[in-house]
């Protein structure tokens, strides 16, 4: 049972059963209690008729519930198949259908939805269960309530043998470039999580880390696994409040957070922002998508020697701007996580010299085990030894990475590649712009041409905008042709800002 996740919250239960594990909605839950309600899971599990290698989805916010079955997983070897909140009737049928889920667990609004789909699950059968209910509430027809089946099954472990290259979880890919895709990871890789970023994030069992995000976001287990591993506090939000957020970190004295940019942006122009209350955090992480450098450089001046930034896709290719580092190489996204190594290759295959842009693949311990059910697709991502990102960039003499943006946003003007995150970190510097995306359309004369996607802090003219980004960025070809100014823009579960989406949205 080496290199598995199953014994670590038996263990803390065991050594440390009164210490405070899990804070949600203001409830304190120990070790002991987090322990028993994940053996409770797994034991109804076990009497639904699930086995080991069984698949189980979820359509839960962020919850106690959704937390309890991550663990539950961990000691039961079911894999676990986490669903974005944020799927519709069609995308949460494909995600039941090709996961091969046998039972789901869903939040009771979901229930008209899954309901809407039952015909074509026959492989769930009855299995469909809702929180949301008290014990003695009655689900709609064809539902049973969680609480009533985990509230009687035992707390104690199941006895199952779990191996390192079991699978543990189904991560469905978001979906910013394509069709969602199943990203297998084993126990032994998210075991590597655990000691990788308990390093990284130099966490100890004092440590508390206050998460906000979604859970079914693979950025979440940079943070969770290694607050298990090390038996520390973990303070969980339903969802994302800035003023909320930063009132917390003061109140519980936190000391370890991650944040997409999105979140990042919001906690710094929050009206509630001041640095004087973040002063406990050891760790400010970035993940999901590099920040744009004014904020990185807003960071770096009012809560100095904090930032982290990670890079890195779900499929296990990673690297860290450690803070040490962020005075020297703040362009960077860091250099390979432990026992990673990354390598920059061209359209044929050939390493990169360094400062030449091509390719991010890598290997090491962190990578999938595979593409769920996709084997052609697994052996093309990892040819010749490399996962292969999808990814843009080039590797400084000292071997840290340098991202320079997706191949899928890579817009091609006039002959002309063009990185939309040159012109983005160009339009960010405007004192009324918050945030920035910047993708290609098609254009007659030059085949496709940049427009900007912004948010703004009040109103202004786009003309403004499109006459001071034109006269600053570096070359003519990275003219933005429009500005297109929003409200909102189309996110996943992580918040990660949809280009796809947007490309399809623009009003042409």
């Amino acid at each position: 049972m080496s290199s598995t996740l199953a014994q670590l919250l038996t263990e803390h239960a065991r050594c440390h059963p009164s210490r405070v594990a899990l804070v949600f909605a203001d409830r304190e839950y120990t070790y002991g209690a987090l322990n028993a309600e994940a053996n409770r899971l797994a034991n109804a599990w076990r009497a639904c008729g699930l086995a080991k290698g069984d698949k189980v989805a979820t359509v839960l916010e962020n919850s106690v519930e959704l937390m309890v079955a991550y663990w539950a997983a961990a000691v039961s070897g079911i894999v676990i198949v986490p669903g974005s909140t944020l799927l519709r009737h069609s995308g949460l049928k494909t995600l039941l259908q090709d996961s091969d889920s046998r039972m789901v667990i869903a939040h009771h609004s979901h229930a008209t939805m899954l309901d809407s789909i039952r015909g074509h699950l026959a492989q769930i059968s009855d299995r469909f269960i809702l929180t949301g209910f008290s014990e003695h509430e009655t689900p709609p027809d064809g539902f049973q309530n969680y609480a009533q089946l985990t509230t009687h099954a035992s707390t104690t472990a199941p006895q199952v043998e779990i191996h390192g290259e079991d699978d543990y979880n189904i991560m469905y890919s978001s979906g910013t470039t394509g069709a969602p895709k199943g990203i297998v990871h084993s126990h032994r890789v998210r075991a590597m999580y655990c000691t990788v970023f308990a390093s990284a994030w130099r966490m100890t069992p004092e440590s508390i880390v206050l998460h906000a995000g979604s859970l079914v976001f693979n950025g979440s287990m940079v943070e969770m696994m290694p607050w298990m591993y090390l038996g520390c506090r973990y303070i969980l939000h339903e969802k994302f409040n800035a003023e909320r957020f930063i009132h917390d970190i003061n109140a519980h004295r936190v000391t370890h957070v991650m944040l997409v940019p999105a979140q990042i942006i919001m906690v710094l122009n929050s009206p509630a922002f001041d640095a004087k209350r973040l002063l406990s955090i050891e760790m400010f992480g970035n993940v999901g998508a590099p920040l744009h450098m004014a904020y990185k450089k807003k960071i770096a001046e009012v809560l100095p020697d904090r930032y982290y930034e990670l890079y890195g896709v779900t499929e296990g290719l990673m690297t860290i701007l450690d803070k040490t580092d962020v005075p020297f190489k703040m362009e960077s996204v860091g250099a390979p996580t432990g026992f990673t190594k990354i390598c920059i290759l061209d359209d044929h295959e050939n390493p990169c010299e360094s400062g030449e842009i091509g390719e991010i693949c890598g290997r090491g311990p962190l990578l999938m085990s595979r593409y769920y059910k996709q084997p052609e697709l697994t052996a093309q991502v990892m040819r010749g030894g490399w996962l292969h990102s999808g990814d843009l960039g080039y590797m400084d003499k000292q071997g840290f990475l340098y991202l320079v943006d997706r191949k899928k946003d890579l817009i091609v003007s006039g002959g002309v590649n063009i990185y939309p995150k040159d012109i983005e970190e160009v339009v960010i510097r405007h004192p009324q712009v918050t945030e920035v995306a910047v993708f290609g359309v098609p254009n007659a004369q030059w085949g496709e041409a940049p427009v900007a996607a912004v948010s703004c802090n009040r109103a202004m003219l786009k003309e403004e905008l499109i006459e001071w980004v034109n006269q600053r960025v570096d070359a003519k070809f990275q003219r933005i042709l429009d500005v297109w100014v929003l409200d909102e823009f189309p996110r996943n579960v992580a918040g990660k800002i949809l280009k796809r989406e947007l490309r399809d949205l623009y009003p042409r």
